[in-house]
């Protein structure tokens, strides 16, 4: 896929999914329909506050390194481990996740990998456009619980992405009153926006503005219901 093609659809709330692009306004959990809502960093914006740079201090001394994103058993293991510890539906492996059965990849996909004495203890895998990039998976030792590598890989993935001059960092959606996906938010707050679908517009993130957002969708919603 062209760089400035992902580009245009991640700047209209679309995402990957598997081999494919997509975009949602509802995601039903428990029985109750809840609201997605679309988040992006303007990289020009983003400055760390004492949390990030606390969370970047400890894991100093672990290894980062860039690669080519191919998949490996060594990356199934890891991501493996990590599903069995978390509380949230996941999808059972990462080439379930990113290939679902194809044998090409369309997107241009790389990894940050984490080591601690070389064995791998966390990855993090994003899509590249030509001025964003969209983060795809974080996963990591339930080990290092305690390091935050999931914020982490986010906060080296925005790292990476300004040292590419890009503009963009897109880390997905968060659901209104579900604040499981709320991490999303942890790198910078000042610097996130949140796509408001039904007026086409990205708006510098608030509560109060998710919550409008909230109620027009499920607003509209119920008028298509009704129609």
């Amino acid at each position: 896929m062209p760089g400035n093609m992902l580009d245009y659809y991640l700047g209209q709330g679309y995402y990957r999914m598997h081999q494919d692009l997509f975009t949602c306004r509802f995601l039903p959990i428990n029985d109750t329909l809840h609201t997605v809502h679309w988040l992006r960093l303007v990289l020009d914006n983003v400055t760390w506050g004492p949390e990030q740079r606390r969370l970047l201090r400890v894991n100093e001394p672990f290894a980062v390194s860039l690669r080519p994103f191919r998949l490996t058993d060594e990356y199934e293991t890891l991501y493996a481990q990590y599903r069995a510890s978390i509380t949230f539906d996941a999808p059972p492996s990462v080439e379930a996740f990113l290939l679902a059965g194809a044998t090409h990849n369309i997107f241009t996909t790389s990894v940050l990998e984490v080591r601690n004495n070389g064995q791998l203890i966390a990855a993090g895998i994003f899509d590249s456009g030509t001025r964003s990039l969209a983060g795809i998976m974080n996963f990591y030792d339930p080990t290092y619980r305690k390091n935050s590598l999931g914020k982490y890989l986010m906060l080296l993935k925005i790292n990476h992405a300004r040292s590419q001059h890009m503009q963009y960092y897109y880390p997905g959606y968060l659901v209104h009153d579900y604040p499981k996906f709320d991490y999303k938010l942890f790198p910078c707050l000042p610097a996130t926006e949140v796509f408001d679908c039904l007026r086409d517009q990205w708006l510098p993130f608030s509560w109060d503005a998710v919550n409008r957002q909230a109620a027009d969708l499920m607003l509209d919603w119920d008028e298509q219901e009704l129609d």
